[in-house]
Formats: C-alpha cells, structure tokens, sequence
C-alpha cells in the first residue's frame, strides 16, 4: 500500500503534495487561492514556529477551531515538528474542552477568536480560568501557549501572526530535521470519543495507521487530481480531517472547507466551485436534494458522494444519481479507535448494497460479528462487530484499564455496535450495544449527557436515549427524577443543558419521572424507555 511506503509520516506527505502538484489550486478560502508549493511554504512556516516555542516530539498540541485555511496550516505545522494533534469538537463548551487539554496534557492550543457567535477564547478562561499553574490558563498547569487564529488576541495569549513571526529564526533545515524523526511508527493524533463510562477517552492512532487508511479510502472512492473537494465534514473529525485534508494532499484534489453548513452556502460553493467531492452525512444530502431553490443552482460537476453515520434510505442514494447526475455514491462505516474507516462499498455496488450497507473491510481489515460468548455468528445473524487490522488504534491514551477492556489479547477491536454480515460480506449496523445515537451525523453518548445534566441542582437522576428525529436523524430524549421540592421544568432544563453542554447533545425533550426502572445489578433498563417512547420496539 503506497501510504505507509512512500510517505515515512504526515510531514512527508506535505512535501511529497507540494514537489508531484507544484501549481494546483490546494486551498480555496473565498478570495484565498493558494497552490500546493504555497500551502507547503505555510505549513513548513507554522512548524519553524512550533519548534520555536518549544514544541518537541510526542508533545500534545490542540485545535479547537471550525474547518478554515488557518486550520489545515496549523495543524499540519504542529504534526510536522513532531506534536501529536488533539482535535477538539467546536461544539465544546468550554468545560467539555478543558477536559479534553487537561486529559491530553496539552502543551499548546491553536483557538479560533469567535465561532457562531461565541467566543472561545472567554469559554475557556471561565472553565480554566483558575488553577495551579501559572500560563495562559491557570486551570491547565500543562498549557503553556495559547494561539489565537485571529488579528487579535487577549494580552496573555498570542496572535497567529506574532505566533508565525516567532519562528523566523529557525530555518528550513532545522524543521526538515525535526520533520525526519516523525517516522510512520509515532501517533499522529489522538482524537477523543465518549464510551459507556460517560468520560471521553483518547484514541491514539500513528502515522502509518493514518496514510494507510486514506489512501485506501482515496482508492475505493476514486479521488483524483483536478477534483475539487467541498469539505462541509467537521476538521475535528475524522472524516474531515483525514478523509477530507489528507485525502486531497495525497491526490492533488483542491480542497474547499466551509466552516458551517448552511444548505445555502453548500449550493452556492458547488455551484461557484464547480465542486465535484461532497462526503457528508445522509442529513447533509437530503437538505441539497429538498432545497427549494436547487434547481438555480448548477451542480452537473458533482461526481462523487459518501456517506455514512446514519441509515442511507435507498430513495437518496436514487435521488442522488437520478437528480443530480452523481456517477458515484458510497457508503462507509467506521469508528474513531480504527482510524475511523473499517468498512466501504465499492463502486461497481448496486444502490440496494449501498443503501441497505455500509459495504465490505478495506483491504487488511477483517470484521466479524459474535455472540455475547466472543463466538462467530453467521451471515444474517445479529451480534457484536468486532474489527481487527492495521486500522486499529494502539490503545487509549494513557488508559490500560479502558484499552484492555476494549482491545482483546489476539487484536480485536470490541466496537460496542450490533450489526449483521451478509453472504458477501456487506456490513449492516443494526444498533448499538453502548447506547450511542447520531444526531445530524454527530455520535452522542448517554452516559456523558446523563452526567452532565446529573450537575443541575433541581436533577436527582436521568436516563436519555436516542428517539427519531425526521431531520436529524435521531436527537435524545431525558427521563428525569426531580429531586423533592423542586418544581424544574422541561423548558427550564433544555435551557440549561444548551448553556451546558454541545448543542447535538442537548436532549430535544424531557419528560419527568417518579423514579426509573433498574434491572437487579442496579442498572437503568432502558429497553423499557425505548417502548414506552416508540410502542411496538423489542428489547435491545
């Protein structure tokens, strides 16, 4: 596989782009177009800064930023003078944030001024704001800088410009230096998912592992040079980061990032950009197709979807060809602790495959479906899926317990979903055995926003669980136990938890409760919220 050959680590990958696509178009940022040769100059720049300020090999550096040219430069600086990247959700608030520096112990943090609205630079002084140590943010004692993607920034944090003008003093061999120790072997990334215990942990995946995955995932889908990639899929995430950034940088595809989705600012971006690359959620698509104005919108060089995260109903995969012309729609399946790609369709599939599948293990991954008992079932046959391969992370970070209980002795990953193979090998996920749902293609975990929402004074206990949502998909439904005297109300709750908590996270209704149902071992049976909310469902 030419991933892990051809390219020793990330930063090779970024001068490799720049020497085989010299003059191609890489990044399109409204009036901003700058060549691959140009991104490679920015990105060598950021990295001459890093090792300025004391950034060495192995050291943590986070980015809580939306998807912008500044982000891709930054953080391929960070990776190419040998930092292992933190991605952080934008939808943190800044106590879900600080968690993830504090776990991480992050040593440097690149942060966008103001998003959506708020700003996060102030989120982050109200959650961290006081603590032992003595840098920018007293309550991260391991935080030593702070870098402001803007003109601006508070007095004791620092400018992305100062930042970059900090690293004038060291020169181009020094950064080719340090860039030589980033081998294939050394985490890239380390990218934090919530599990059944409510707390996030980080996924440690390297640099082999990641080259690997996309350039196979640049195979299957067909990427090529000249494609021009409308990249709507969140940076922070795997699919925006890895299949969205590193995927262009292999094939020479011209990347166009959009901070936020509005349906739009995606009509118009394909339209203007004569974008022929839209992964995204099923959400995502459904909201093009239905737009009422899509029609005054040309979108004929659209050639190339994926999709995943959520059921694919077979009526999009046909409106997609049908409508649109889109030659080729995919499916995918995957999961942060494997790289975040397991599985995929081919493009030879039906749209019955597609739809109905998120399609075969990429080559060097196997995948198989057991029994409580840890024992193979056969096709059709529902169970745990569990995956083994090149893909799967090296363990959580700094977490035995947690990696042991997930990782078995001989390689297989233990996914916590429940799916079915078919005669051929197509992977059907069916639910999930920790709870999980998706909200608009973002995976919220109960336990973590059953914590959460534990934290309100008027909250004795809750349960939340995944509901239907025609537009989202699914969004969550809270079962909570008021405690005596209190008279809260749904509305009062909603309120707070947005002021709390990530908005996908947020549960769209709350109904009270006496008390909630426990099986003997003193946990909620949630198979019983499940049909009191949608009568008829069998028990998960």
């Amino acid at each position: 596989m030419r991933g892990d050959l051809e390219w020793g680590g990330i930063p090779e990958l970024v001068r490799s782009a720049a020497r085989r696509y010299d003059d191609t178009e890489a990044v399109v940022e409204g009036r901003t177009r700058i060549s691959y040769a140009e991104l490679a100059a920015r990105v060598e720049r950021a990295a001459a800064a890093c090792i300025a300020n004391g950034v060495g090999v192995g050291d943590r550096v986070g980015i809580w930023a939306p998807n912008t040219l500044d982000w891709i430069v930054s953080s391929l600086g960070a990776v190419s003078a040998g930092a292992v990247l933190v991605p952080l959700n934008t939808r943190f608030k800044g106590s879900e944030a600080a968690y993830v520096l504090h776990r991480s112990r992050a040593k440097l943090l690149f942060v966008t001024g103001a998003f959506l609205g708020t700003s996060y630079v102030a989120s982050l002084r109200r959650a961290a704001g006081e603590g032992p140590g003595d840098g920018p943010l007293p309550g991260l004692p391991h935080l030593e800088q702070v870098v402001v993607l803007a003109d601006d920034a508070p007095a004791d944090f620092r400018t992305w410009k100062d930042f970059l003008a900090s690293g004038e003093g060291v020169g181009e061999p020094e950064v080719r230096r340090r860039s030589s120790v980033v081998t294939g072997d050394r985490p890239s990334d380390i990218v934090f998912t919530s599990g059944t215990t409510g707390r996030p942990k980080g996924a440690v995946i390297t640099h082999a592992q990641t080259l690997r995955a996309y350039e196979t995932w640049a195979d299957l889908t067909g990427l090529r040079q000249g494609d021009r990639y409308l990249i709507v899929n969140p940076f922070f995430h795997t699919f925006g980061y890895k299949a969205g950034v590193l995927a262009c940088l292999m094939r020479g595809a011209t990347m166009i990032p959009q901070p936020v989705f509005t349906v739009d600012t995606a009509l118009a971006n394909t339209a203007a950009e004569r974008v022929t690359v839209l992964p995204g959620p099923p959400t995502l698509h459904q909201a093009l197709l239905d737009h009422p104005s899509r029609a005054s919108y040309d979108l004929s060089a659209l050639r190339l979807v994926v999709t995943g995260a959520a059921v694919v109903p077979l009526r999009l995969v046909e409106r997609l060809r049908d409508e649109l012309g889109v030659a080729t729609v995919l499916t995918a399946y995957g999961l942060s602790e494997a790289s975040g790609f397991v599985t995929m369709c081919r493009r030879s599939d039906p749209p019955e495959v597609i739809a109905t599948t998120s399609g075969r293990p990429i080559p060097g991954v196997e995948v198989r479906v057991v029994d409580a008992q840890g024992e193979p079932l056969g096709a059709g046959l529902p169970g745990e899926v569990l995956v083994r391969g090149f893909n799967v992370m090296r363990g959580y970070f700094e977490d035995e317990a947690a990696t042991v209980e997930t990782l078995t002795p001989d390689g297989w990953l233990r996914t916590g979903d429940v799916g079915v193979l078919d005669p051929a090998g197509n992977l059907r996920i069916t639910d999930r055995i920790k709870d999980m749902f998706v909200v608009g293609g973002f995976n919220a975990y109960p336990a973590e926003i059953e914590q959460l929402l534990a934290l309100h004074p008027d909250v004795a206990e809750a349960a939340v669980i995944g509901v239907p949502d025609a537009r989202l998909g699914e969004v969550g439904k809270a079962y909570v136990v008021r405690r005596p005297g209190a008279v809260l109300t749904s509305d009062d709750l909603i309120a707070w938890s947005r002021r709390e908590m990530a908005n996908y996270k947020v549960p769209r209704e709350v109904e009270f409760v006496e008390s909630l149902l426990r099986n003997a071992s003193g946990k909620v049976v949630k198979g019983q919220l499940r049909r009191r909310t949608r009568p008829g469902l069998g028990t998960t």
